[in-house]
């Protein structure tokens, strides 16, 4: 067959569409809102909720024919965004549709039966950042659970896990240990979708609660999947315009960092990990670091996947506002091989080699988060007697074959 160059630019055209990521949100709208005609909604979503023109999902539903919006329900952050890192989110009206919202991240973090009242599905749309600690699937999680008791269905409009969909990494949950950071008994790191982990949740039971005993609920849900994705892609991969999360995930290398130092950031005066300055969740740095040091270290143990160089540069906010500070910026070098939740670890262990009386166990007060972090004591126990990676390397990794092969049968995408 001859390609003319019109044949040529319409192959790669048609290549270029494919390759498109299509959000749930713009499968629904294409679908004319099927599930949601006729019905009263409400949702649960926060700035990263759009389309690929930056539409809000909020206003998308607020305008569609014979779709009646009724009500807003504002995670961590809420609703527009305008709430900073852990501070309360209130009840109050939407100045652009004038609807009322419905605070979940205050003295409610599960919705209660009035604020369902009149709701005949609740519809979730937020970016996702694919690790355990962050709330939002907490916050799914809890509102299916409400509207499984109040027989409310419940509709997830899909986004890209930005950790991609293969890599699975750390321990699940313990009894005694779970909390709105480990909500479920998942990894740390859990490979799926949010759509995925719904479905995953609702059919395996949404275990556990912030107590950890509560019975599994399941509510009558369904996940409007996306078009385009695959498990292999990173964000950058999807052509999506990223809209930050929240604050201190400013883009998707935010997200990739998250789970590879914010576990080490649960102790704030020990190393800062990048938040206060232009990189949050990429750096390991401190006033006492010798740089080059702590890299020449890092590098020796030859981690896969993995690079380390030197930096050195003052927060702009924080307890080390105005202070030059040292250490590393990690960078991933081949992704797939790189144990990306180890590498605070090593960081850690590192430190500990360098400067045995800089042990961020010892002052105690943080211990509890970072268990609740971790899902379990036994890495603060086992590793803050040595710091060495070594001490903890079989446990944290003992549960990621078998949440793989749990999960795979919720699988939306090859």
């Amino acid at each position: 067959m001859k390609y003319t160059l019109i044949t040529i630019i319409s192959l790669f055209a048609a290549l270029t569409v494919s390759a498109e990521v299509h959000p749930g949100i713009e499968v629904l709208r294409d679908r004319g809102f099927d599930g949601l005609q006729g019905k009263r909604v409400g949702l649960v979503t926060n700035p990263s909720g759009v389309d690929r023109q930056l539409n809000s999902t909020i206003d998308i539903l607020y305008a569609a024919e014979n779709v009646d919006l009724v009500a807003l329900f504002g995670p961590e952050h809420g609703v527009r965004g305008e709430v900073y890192a852990g501070g309360k989110v209130t009840d109050g009206t939407d100045p652009i549709t004038g609807l009322p919202v419905y605070s979940i991240y205050g003295a409610h973090r599960k919705p209660t039966p009035e604020m369902l009242r009149g709701i005949d599905v609740m519809v979730y749309d937020i970016q996702d950042v694919g690790t355990r600690s962050y709330t939002f699937i907490s916050t799914l999680g809890l509102v299916m659970r409400a509207c499984a008791e109040q027989g409310i269905e419940v509709m997830v409009l899909d986004r890209p896990n930005p950790l991609g969909g293969l890599k699975v990494e750390g321990c699940v949950v313990e009894p005694g240990f779970f909390s709105f950071v480990s909500e479920f008994k998942i990894p740390y790191i859990y490979g799926l979708t949010v759509g995925e982990l719904a479905i995953l949740l609702n059919e395996d039971g949404l275990n556990c609660g912030e107590k950890g005993n509560e019975e599994p609920l399941s509510c009558k849900l369904s996940v409007i999947p996306m078009e385009g994705w695959h498990r292999d892609m990173l964000y950058v991969d999807t052509r999506l315009p990223w809209i930050l999360p929240s604050p201190n995930v400013p883009n998707p290398s935010s997200a990739i960092g998250y789970p590879s130092s914010g576990i080490c950031g649960e102790f704030n005066g020990f190393l800062n990990i990048g938040v206060g300055y232009t990189l949050p969740f990429e750096v390991f740095a401190a006033e006492w670091v010798d740089a080059q040091a702590l890299k020449d270290r890092l590098d020796s143990y030859g981690i896969p996947g993995v690079a380390f160089r030197t930096i050195h540069f003052t927060p702009f906010f924080g307890s080390l506002q105005g202070k030059l500070i040292h250490g590393v910026q990690f960078f991933y070098t081949d992704y797939e091989a790189a144990p990306i939740t180890l590498v605070q670890f090593y960081v850690m262990q590192a430190v500990g080699e360098l400067y045995p009386d800089r042990n961020p166990f010892t002052a105690g007060g943080r211990n509890r988060m970072f268990d609740q972090v971790c899902g379990t004591d036994y890495v603060r126990i086992n590793f803050g007697k040595r710091m060495k990676v070594a001490d903890i390397l079989d446990y944290w990794t003992k549960d990621a074959d078998a949440f793989k092969a749990l999960s795979q049968k919720y699988y939306l995408y090859n």
